[in-house]
């Protein structure tokens, strides 16, 4: 295909694609949270109330089963896996998957506690499915499904442990995570105890039994009511557009419009290589013309960053970057609370910021 280098006509109207924070749903505004209980305790029967609706309505959204306990928890995602690693590991041996790696999933030993992301957001690389899980296993699954829940079909019977942040692909505030236990993750916490002192804010057991205010909606510190409300208003808006199929439907969709765009321009790639673990939520791509690959690491960082700056300048996406610990190239979201049609209206910047940007070469 020929890049031409001319501007394109009509800009996303929405060029917010961050991976995290995401964009918000397309319906929202500061509105939507006029009915927040600010200003009361969170103990109080109205906070506790909303507390609880969230984990209600999350768990009619995903489809979580009745005997599994969801809670709110500080410090995001990241807070929810510590406090399952703090509570839960010692009892038996450890797998973990290195980052921006698939590992061969047949060789995994479920004998062990199996530590693991269900999609990758800084790599663009998911799990394709649970299959690999057995349904006997001995050891506990911990799945940090951040980028994963509400956008892909998680399979709750072969998950011990999940936790997933509201900034992701709902697009709620930040600060606060969610964690999932199994009855079996349940069973180990309230029959093993670790051999190191867990800080009060990682305890999820109490005289040998499971806290159960945390799942009811009595948190561990006090939460942010404005964000609990950011949070029911997400819920209430994907359960309007089908609940779970219809988000998974929605990020599948707008993952089909960059695999076209890939298809049909020989400058770059999906960074995943095999396409069934393609992320449908954080797509990665790596720039794989021959000039641009020629070039040291340092420049090719920089030729990636000025495509980046020079969308951002053009007000066509923001935040597209890729990780920084991540292959030099564009990481665009395309979760649920993204319109494909604004990916359709981005497409044509991608190949007019990097004419643009080689240009300069």
């Amino acid at each position: 295909m020929t890049i031409i280098l001319e501007r394109p006509d009509i800009r996303p109207a929405n060029p917010q694609f961050s991976s995290g924070p995401c964009t918000k749903p397309p319906s929202w505004s500061l509105e939507a949270l006029h009915d927040a209980a600010l200003g009361r305790s969170h103990r109080a029967p109205a906070g506790k109330s909303k507390l609880l609706g969230a984990i209600e309505l999350t768990r009619e959204v995903l489809g979580v089963p009745a005997d599994y306990r969801i809670g709110i928890v500080p410090a995001s995602d990241t807070g929810a896996v510590e406090m399952a690693l703090w509570s839960l590991l010692g009892a038996r041996d450890v797998d973990m998957a290195d980052y921006g790696h698939l590992p061969d999933l047949s060789a995994v030993n479920f004998d062990n506690d199996v530590v693991f992301t269900w999609n990758g957001t800084t790599s663009g690389v998911r799990v394709p499915n649970g299959d690999f899980i057995p349904a006997d296993r001995s050891g506990l699954t911990i799945c940090d499904a951040t980028s994963a829940a509400f956008a892909m079909d998680l399979p709750w019977d072969k998950l011990d442990v999940t936790t997933f942040s509201w900034q992701k692909v709902l697009g709620g505030e930040a600060a606060h995570g969610m964690l999932i236990l199994s009855p079996r993750a349940v069973e180990r916490l309230e029959n093993y105890t670790p051999t190191w002192p867990l800080p009060k804010i990682f305890r999820l057991t109490k005289g040998g039994k499971l806290i159960e205010g945390i799942f009811s909606g009595a948190t561990i510190n006090t939460p942010s009511m404005l964000a609990v409300e950011d949070y029911l208003f997400a819920l209430n808006w994907a359960k309007s557009k089908g609940g779970l199929n219809g988000m998974v439907a929605r990020a599948d969709a707008n993952l089909s419009v960059i695999k076209d765009f890939v298809a049909a321009n020989d400058w770059v790639d999906f960074l995943p290589v095999d396409p069934e673990t393609y992320s449908n939520t954080s797509i990665c791509l790596k720039i794989t013309d021959p000039a641009v690959e020629a070039l040291s690491d340092d420049k090719k960082a920089a030729f990636a960053k000025s495509i980046v700056k020079l969308l951002e300048q053009e007000g066509a996406a923001l935040d597209i970057g890729s990780y920084r610990d991540a292959p030099a190239g564009l990481r665009i979201w395309t979760g649920g609370t993204v319109e494909t049609a604004d990916l359709a209206a981005l497409v044509p910047w991608l190949n007019w910021a990097f004419a643009a940007v080689k240009s300069t070469l």
